[in-house]
C-alpha cells in the first residue's frame, strides 16, 4: 500500500484536496492495463476501450505481470497510484485465450469484476466509420430478460454502464448524441449459465426528416465484440453498502403532498377546508331569480 504523501506546497496541497473524498465525486476515471501475455485481439480491444473512455481513462502500453482474479494487490496499487476507480485488464493465455476482465474498485479497493473471452473483435479501424468525439456521451441499449433476472448479467449490466457513462450531465444536447451502444444477451447456455453477449457501437446520423425532428440512422462504428462470461467476483456485502450511499447533502428533501411517478412528473395534493355551499357565488341567471314580491310573472298570468 502507498503511504498517503504530505503536501510542499500549495500545488501539491490543491492536487491532494482534489483526492479526496467529495460530495459530488469527479468524473470516474478507468485504467486500461495490457497483461504480462496478450494478443492481437486483445490488443485492439483495449485500444478502442481506450478510444471510447478518453480522456477519463489511463493506458498501460507497457506489459504487466496482473492477474485480478489470483492477487488483488497489483490492481489496488494502480487504482491508488492514478486515482481510479475503473479498469480494464487485457491478457491472452492457452487456457484462458482472448481474456478480457472489466471492474471497479472502491476507496481504492477491489469491489467486483468480470471475467469475459473475446470471442470475435471488430475494431474502429476496421469499419472505416467516423468515431465519435472525445467525451461524447453514448446511448446505452441492453437487448434481453437475463439483464433483469441472471445475477451475472445484472452485474455485468452495472458494470458496463459505470464503464461508459463519462460525465453526470442534467441536459445533454440532441447534437451531442454521437454514438450509441448496444448490449444483447443471446440464449443461455444448457446448464441455464448466461450465453454470448453481443455488444455493438454505432454513431448516431440525424438526417431531415421534413419535420422539425430529425431522421435517426445508426452506422456501425466498432468496436463490435461478442464477449462470454466466465469467471465473476460479486461485491461483498459491507461494501457494497457503503458504495452506493447517498450522502446526505445530495438527497433529495421530501416535501409533503408532493410525489412523482415513473416517469418523472411531479404530483400535488392541496387540502381545502369544508366549505359553505350556501355562501357559495353562483352565476347568477335571470330564471331562477327569486322575485321578492311573490308577483306571478309574465308567463304565469298569460297561462
Amino acid at each position: 500500500m502507498l503511504v498517503k504523501p504530505k503536501a510542499k506546497n500549495a500545488r501539491s496541497k490543491r492536487f491532494l484536496v482534489n483526492r479526496e473524498p467529495k460530495v459530488v465525486e469527479n468524473a470516474k476515471t478507468a485504467i486500461i492495463v495490457r497483461g504480462s501475455s496478450t494478443s492481437q485481439v486483445i490488443l485492439d480491444t483495449l485500444k478502442d476501450l481506450y478510444a471510447l473512455r478518453k480522456p477519463n481513462a489511463v493506458n498501460f502500453t507497457k506489459k504487466n505481470e496482473i492477474h485480478p482474479f489470483d492477487d488483488e494487490t497489483g490492481v489496488e496499487f494502480f487504482s491508488r497510484k492514478n486515482d481510479c476507480s475503473l479498469f480494464a485488464v487485457g491478457m491472452h493465455s492457452k487456457k484462458r485465450p482472448h481474456n478480457l476482465i472489466l471492474g471497479r474498485t472502491f476507496n481504492h479497493q477491489l469491489l467486483d469484476m468480470v471475467e469475459l473471452g473475446v470471442e470475435k473483435c471488430v475494431t474502429m479501424k476496421a469499419t472505416g466509420a467516423q468515431s465519435c468525439a472525445i467525451g461524447a456521451r453514448p446511448l446505452m441499449v441492453f437487448h434481453g430478460e437475463t439483464f433483469a433476472q441472471n445475477e451475472t448479467m445484472i452485474m455485468l449490466k452495472n458494470i458496463l454502464l459505470d464503464f461508459f457513462r463519462g460525465e453526470e450531465a442534467d441536459r445533454v444536447s440532441l447534437k451531442g448524441l454521437e454514438y450509441a451502444i448496444t448490449v444483447t444477451a443471446g440464449p443461455p447456455g444448457a446448464n441455464g449459465e448466461p450465453g454470448l453477449v453481443f455488444l455493438r457501437t454505432y454513431t448516431v446520423e440525424l438526417k431531415k426528416s421534413g419535420v422539425r425532428q430529425p431522421r435517426v440512422e445508426l452506422a456501425p462504428m466498432g468496436p463490435a465484440l461478442d464477449l462470454r462470461i466466465r469467471r465473476v467476483r460479486f461485491p461483498n456485502d459491507d461494501m457494497w453498502k457503503q458504495a452506493i450511499r447517498v450522502p446526505r447533502e445530495i438527497k433529495e428533501t421530501k416535501v409533503k403532498n408532493i410525489s412523482r411517478d415513473g416517469l418523472g412528473d411531479k404530483y400535488g395534493r392541496v387540502h381545502v377546508g369544508k366549505q359553505d355551499i350556501s355562501k357559495l357565488q353562483t352565476r347568477k341567471v335571470k330564471a331562477l331569480r327569486q322575485r321578492l314580491d311573490n308577483k306571478p310573472s309574465k308567463r304565469q298570468k298569460t297561462e
